[in-house]
């Protein structure tokens, strides 16, 4: 009875474990949002933009007129007709605010 409560026990942490590590990042809805936003932008108006829903945290940076603090960095997925753009999108945060400090956006193309 007690090793089949403790693997229970473990059973429950381990995918608790798990759905915290596939919760979406702090920022990723302000990130999707603000993607759409940069894709029409740079294409006006169209139909065809998609952005995708997934969000992947990368390695924040340092902000380089404070060293002590640092921006998250966010990368989001979109397209237009045929073409595949990478987004990344920097924030800083202050509890649940996001404040958007830069963004960069690059054509995914074989030259």
């Amino acid at each position: 009875m007690k090793k089949a409560l403790a693997r229970t026990a473990a059973c429950l942490a381990l995918c608790a474990a798990a759905g915290l590590a596939n919760a979406a990042p702090q920022c990723s809805g302000e990130a999707v949002s603000r993607a759409k936003k940069l894709l029409t932008f740079h294409f006006g108006e169209d139909d065809r933009i998609r952005i995708r829903p997934d969000v992947k945290e990368l390695p924040p940076i340092r902000n380089p007129a404070n060293k002590k603090q640092q921006f998250k960095v966010l990368e989001v997925w979109g397209s237009v007709y045929k073409g595949e753009y990478r987004m990344r999108l920097i924030y800083f945060v202050s509890g649940n605010d996001c404040t958007l400090m830069g963004q960069e956006i690059l054509e995914y193309a074989n030259l």
